[in-house]
């Protein structure tokens, strides 16, 4: 009786990442990953019952590396200024490759109503501290959108960013936070 392979959900996730990459969301399915992975579709449902299973751990695996990241930028005792900072540092700094993943899993995601709310609640956490009647804030708001609107636009392919320009766009975008910072503590 022949040895039965191991099932590795990393190598399972990777390979879902690639497909969704490489032709796109709606490529992926069981039947694609068990191709991809050389196994049976049984082999994948025993670690991913569902579709909706594998795209949980795609969104949940991104969202902890992004998390890492991000803690690692935030102050401690953060001000809401200090999130969105924290927030277009982890976007910027973060390498092509994880970024474009981040766009795939993100395109995946948002076909899901339960992910899109998560996706919503998520957003609206990051917004909901900022004081729109404070000057720092809505900077701070600004400089969110403007993170979230140059990501979207590099990562979906909408506009080539070439990596220089994008590096001057985070310059552009911190200096922003800087600047009002600066100001308002002259004050």
């Amino acid at each position: 009786m022949g040895r039965h392979k191991t099932v590795d959900r990393d190598n399972l996730l990777d390979l879902a990442e690639d497909i969704v990459r490489s032709q796109g969301a709606a490529a992926l399915t069981i039947d694609s990953l068990a191709k991809a992975a050389g196994i049976t579709k049984g082999g994948v449902q025993y670690t991913f019952p569902s579709k909706a299973a594998l795209i949980d751990a795609l969104c949940a695996r991104w969202m902890e590396s992004y998390e890492t990241l991000f803690a690692t930028m935030i102050a401690p005792d953060p001000t809401p200024v200090d999130v969105i900072d924290a927030h277009v540092g982890a976007t910027f700094t973060d390498s092509g490759p994880a970024q474009a993943k981040a766009a795939s899993m993100m395109t995946l995601m948002l076909q899901s109503p339960e992910f899109m709310a998560a996706t919503q609640t998520w957003y609206r956490q990051r917004m909901q501290a900022l004081d729109p009647s404070a000057p720092e804030d809505r900077q701070a708001r600004l400089a969110f959108l403007a993170t979230e609107g140059a990501f979207f636009l590099r990562y979906f392919g909408f506009l080539d960013i070439a990596d220089e320009d994008w590096a001057a766009i985070h310059r552009d975008i911190r200096s922003s936070l800087t600047t009002r910072r600066q100001a308002t503590s002259d004050e």
